[in-house]
């Protein structure tokens, strides 16, 4: 396999929720991708790019990993003199895995044992998503693992809790008047922030209490009719949902998308979720007339990611 593609990814269902043991849904997302290639590092991109890697390398180098997770670290430094930098699309703090796509390409082409994606066993899943979360750790502090092992599989992933994850089926895209979409908040948000921001909330008792019994109840609800299919309990729970992180992550919603959001309570024509951390980025709409959800968002830029 010759330079391989990693594409970026979009958590549908479960930001913040996995971090306290809620189910999670994420899809790779082809639009954006990245790869890594050799150049003689006169662009600025290029160097830049170089210049991260080499830094990076030696945070793995210190890394204790497992035996058949080895890295190649000697060979990694060897290609990083020769030009090696990451050519990718991806944004960066737009929550699409632009980091998760970078450690999946590291690890594809420097990890000592070679893997089959579609041959790994749940098990080997869950050893997978431990290694990419220290190797992400570098870039957000702290990393479930998800958005590499998502990047590196290329396969919809169903993050069943924290001891569990596994590949899934999820219902073939068709042209319906239905989307699910994303929009552009105008800005880069920072993952790091926004997460210190979750936890300080969880201090408190009441948050906490209302994490548990609302958004997770609602959030697993969401995954377990999107991937049955069943419309009417999705669009009732991802109200809830929309509602609930309305008045729970006001500081993770970006300004500019405030009142659409509230608008789309209003109406009804569609609703609003974080897309990852938040902050900035894309937001996550679904709706089910999507002409009619993109009248109401005029002047947003916006992307369809799955029709029903």
């Amino acid at each position: 396999m010759t330079n391989p593609l990693f594409y970026a990814k979009i958590l549908l269902f479960g930001e913040y929720g996995i971090i306290e043991d809620s189910q999670g849904l994420t899809l790779p997302y082809s639009f954006y991708k990245g790869t890594l290639k050799f150049s003689d590092l006169k662009s600025d991109f290029d160097k830049e790019s170089n210049d991260s890697l080499l830094k990076y390398s030696d945070y793995l180098k210190d890394l204790e990993l497992p035996e058949v997770f080895q890295l190649n670290i000697s060979k990694f430094k060897k290609d990083i003199k020769k030009g090696l930098f990451f050519d990718s699309n991806i944004p960066q703090g737009y929550g699409v895995g632009s980091s998760g796509a970078l450690v999946a390409a590291i690890f594809e082409k420097y990890s000592i044992k070679s893997y089959q994606p579609e041959q790994v066993s749940k098990d080997q899943l869950m050893n997978l998503r431990t290694i990419f979360g220290q190797m992400e750790s570098y870039f957000h502090g702290k990393s479930s693992g998800i958005d590499p092992l998502i990047c590196y599989m290329n396969l919809p992933i169903l993050i069943e809790s924290k001891e569990s994850v596994d590949k899934v089926a999820i219902p073939a895209s068709h042209e319906g008047k239905g989307a699910i979409f994303l929009i552009d908040s105008g800005m880069t948000g920072e993952t790091g922030p926004m997460v210190q921001i979750f936890f300080e909330k969880m201090k408190t008792e009441g948050f906490r209490k209302t994490m548990k019994e609302e958004f997770i109840r609602y959030n697993n609800a969401c995954i377990d009719a999107f991937l049955k299919k069943e419309m009417t309990p999705l669009f009732r729970n991802l109200k809830s949902l929309s509602v609930w992180a309305y008045e729970h992550f006001k500081p993770m919603i970006p300004e500019s998308i405030y009142n659409a959001w509230k608008k789309g309570l209003d109406t009804n024509a569609y609703y609003l979720k974080l897309c990852g951390s938040g902050g900035g980025g894309y937001i996550l709409g679904f709706t089910k007339d999507y002409k009619k959800a993109e009248k109401m968002l005029e002047g947003f830029h916006k992307e369809v990611i799955y029709r029903f």
